[in-house]
């Protein structure tokens, strides 16, 4: 049967429904295994370091004070609360820092969605490290198939932020895939996650934009659940009247839901961040990295700074006056006087409103302007530098690549994770970490990985 038939025959719900369900280990080639693997390792880093972050602590002190049955751990507090709440706390501690990472299929920001809810029951069931990895990879596809289905209207035309309103499939999909759920469970879980489905992109640069991964996290894990126990639902809320496609986006693309990608997985055109802000700035500070390389340091007798990129960052990252380091994080102004100044975006601590009320950073971040264009990719951005002199300076850039070499991005997400996580936990449960999610296949229970991301 193929894809479209399937579709035809079982509604587009169900046929993606019971693709990740039917999913098992052994489906997963090595190279898939692997980038999961970087998934978790790299949404754990984050997590850890987002853990003591002013939002991550309100959202703590009130599930506290709520209360209820502690099954699962609250990485980097040491305190263990119900797994829902866990999902949404670690959630929103993971994206605390907008370091976590992309899809453009989605398009958001993958992990953060699904692994919040996934660890958070599989320490609540005693699930093996296999179970964890088959069902990520279960909801991470499922997820992205979710995201071609409404794009490109649902996130850029209407603004809803996918992370939270696609990210609740995903991780309903995956937390459904490891507590077994059978065909009319899982197409359930789908519909309650779909009703819950909620955020809004203008809350980017605010506390709400990581309470939206939290909540993705706590609406999927909370959908399997309900489902698993025999609440019901609608089973075709992708496709039906009033249903999500229809009341979430002008654009309706059933057929695409089941094509297969042009690498064959979407985890594969999975996007790791190593500047902690914003996706869409980082083409705009890589390209303008590549000019202060040109010039042998920070430009002097700077006269304009002229950006190329496509319509919808203007949407997404164009604060033009940042306050704050969380809208720092959403400036593409502020960010490409950063990459031009030599300042590390990497490290958390530069996005401070120490950092983004700099003079010189003011100063250059005023020079800009940009030439929105629509027909190229939104990872896109060339820079043309004018000086006083009279000369121009042009580079170009494309965070939209995924790495050719797994193995290479391994190491790089290593040194990430040390950066975010000695300063936690120290370099000996660092490194403990790291071995523990190098060999997740072999867990028999996470119980490990929730020990040492205590704090």
């Amino acid at each position: 049967m193929n894809a479209i038939t399937d579709i035809q025959s079982t509604g587009l719900t169900r046929a993606l429904a019971e693709q990740a369900r039917s999913l098992v280990l052994a489906d997963i080639p090595p190279d898939i295994r692997a980038w999961a693997r970087q998934c978790v390792l790299d949404y754990v880093g984050c997590t850890l370091a987002g853990a003591k972050d002013e939002l991550t602590e309100i959202l703590l002190a009130e599930l506290q004070e709520q209360g209820g049955n502690p099954t699962a751990q609250v990485f980097g507090h040491g305190v263990r609360l119900p797994a829902a709440s866990a999902a949404l706390v670690n959630g929103a501690a993971g994206h605390a820092f907008d370091f976590d990472d992309v899809n453009l299929a989605m398009p958001g920001h993958p992990s953060v969605a699904i692994l919040p809810a996934l660890l958070a029951l599989a320490e609540e069931r005693g699930s093996s490290g296999a179970a964890v990895l088959t069902a990520f990879v279960a909801g991470y596809e499922l997820q992205c198939r979710v995201g071609r289905v409404v794009a490109p209207g649902h996130y850029d035309g209407l603004g809803f932020h996918a992370t939270a309103t696609i990210g609740s499939f995903g991780a309903a999909a995956a937390c459904a895939h490891l507590l077994g759920l059978n065909a009319e469970q899982f197409a359930c879980a789908l519909g309650i996650a779909g009703t819950q489905a909620a955020g809004l992109k203008s809350m980017f640069g605010t506390m709400c934009k990581p309470l939206h991964a939290g909540k993705a996290a706590y609406h999927g894990l909370l959908a399997a659940k309900l489902a698993g126990r025999g609440f019901t639902s609608r089973t075709d809320v992708l496709e039906c009247g009033q249903g999500f496609a229809r009341t979430h986006s002008p654009d309706f693309h059933p057929e695409r839901a089941m094509e297969t990608p042009a690498e064959g997985w979407y985890i594969r055109s999975n996007l790791f961040k190593y500047h902690a802000a914003c996706y869409m700035t980082h083409a705009a500070i890589e390209a303008a990295r590549k000019v202060r390389a040109q010039l042998g340091g920070t430009p002097e007798g700077v006269a304009r700074i002229h950006l190329q990129l496509e319509e919808a960052c203007d949407r997404i990252c164009n604060i033009p006056a940042p306050r704050d380091g969380l809208e720092a994080k959403f400036s593409l102004r502020l960010t490409t006087a950063m990459g031009l100044a030599g300042y590390d975006t990497g490290r958390l601590a530069t996005f401070s409103a120490e950092v983004a009320a700099n003079p010189v950073l003011v100063g250059l971040r005023d020079k800009i302007d940009f030439d929105f264009r629509t027909g190229i990719p939104n990872t896109f951005t060339s820079i043309e530098l004018e000086l006083t002199d009279g000369r121009r300076i042009t580079a170009q850039h494309d965070a939209g690549v995924p790495a050719a070499d797994t193995e290479a991005q391994g190491r790089r997400l290593e040194e990430k994770f040390a950066g975010l996580v000695e300063p936690v936990l120290g370099a000996n449960r660092s490194k403990a970490l790291v071995d523990t999610i190098g060999t997740l296949e072999a867990q028999r229970d996470l119980g490990a990985l929730a020990v040492l991301s205590a704090g």
